[in-house]
């Protein structure tokens, strides 16, 4: 079939994305309050927001069913939704363990690899090819991405492994992105995206975790409050956004959206810790904004007028 812009996207998606995308860049100062060790970070982040999430489906299932619809637990793209609690907990493993052992520049510039991945993988995939004005923005945008890194990127032996442990985290959030667009593509709602995912993902995560023989408990009451908000806040509010946002938007356009979390990242480290915020870090958070609203403005091709977004959805 012939290819079609898509360049008119239901606002929403891209709206929400950019408000999830902010939301998201809080996450490492909440890793950064918690005394815990990082990959019971990981486990606590997926598992406690749970129970809402569970309420939430169930109220879905049950409106579902009042209105005439069979009853199923069975989500659609089931498989997909599986393979999204894998990469998830995957990625929020290797990052965690990167940027323990390299630094935070590199292991932000190598995590940021992501959109390029996944433009690749979602035009063999989805047909979801992105136009030339997108791919002029998208390197503007991980340009900026770059600069954000306020050039600190600095290659060591010492510090090999967390680098390549940095740059497969790119590579277990694209397979989070493919398969959660996948599962938006078939039909799943949001939050059987999230509940699943996190159901799936929540026991790796604590494998992981006691793989590393850290300590689950935060050591006084007052530990659990980031811990909860990374939870309810960052991933039910902000990845579940994400989750919403693919159902509407292509794949490689939203993964470009998503690079205004770690210019959100940097300048709360700025206003909250005053951590140093360099000239060549703004030029770097402009590149990205620039980048981001140029790629939304340029769209994708996909190989059907319907294809650029998945079925409504909440």
């Amino acid at each position: 079939m012939p290819l079609s812009a898509s360049s008119r996207l239901p606002i929403p998606g891209v709206a929400v994305l950019a408000v999830s995308a902010a939301i998201l860049g809080f996450a490492s100062i909440l890793v950064k309050a918690s005394e815990l060790g990082p990959q019971a970070i990981a486990f606590w982040r997926l598992s406690l927001g749970l129970p809402l999430l569970a309420a939430l489906l169930g109220h879905r299932l049950w409106s579902r069913r009042r209105a005439g619809a069979s009853f199923t637990f069975k989500p659609p793209g089931w498989r997909a939704l599986a393979l999204a609690g894998v990469f998830f907990a995957g990625d929020l493993a290797f990052w965690h363990a990167g940027i323990k052992i390299t630094t935070a520049a590199n292991a932000t510039l190598l995590a940021n690899l992501t959109p390029i991945l996944v433009a690749i993988a979602a035009w063999f995939l989805f047909q979801e090819r992105p136009t030339r004005g997108m791919f002029i923005a998208g390197v503007l945008a991980i340009l900026g991405a770059v600069c954000l890194a306020g050039g600190n990127v600095r290659f060591a032996p010492e510090r090999i492994s967390g680098d390549i442990l940095s740059a497969l985290t790119a590579v277990w959030y694209t397979g989070y992105i493919l398969s959660i667009r996948a599962a938006r593509k078939a039909g799943a709602a949001t939050v059987e995206v999230m509940f699943w995912s996190a159901f799936v993902g929540a026991p790796i995560a604590l494998l992981v975790a006691t793989g590393f023989n850290e300590p689950l408990l935060p050591p006084d009451p007052s530990g659990w409050w980031p811990l909860l908000a990374l939870a309810l806040i960052v991933h039910v509010g902000g990845q579940g956004g994400i989750a919403y946002g693919l159902g509407h938007t292509p794949a490689a356009l939203a993964t470009l959206i998503i690079l205004i979390q770690p210019v959100v990242s940097a300048f709360a480290g700025w206003v909250l810790f005053g951590e140093a915020f360099t000239p060549l870090q703004w030029i770097g958070a402009a590149l990205v904004m620039i980048g981001v609203y140029a790629a939304q403005r340029a769209g994708v091709q996909v190989s059907t007028p319907g294809a650029g977004a998945a079925k409504p959805d909440p």
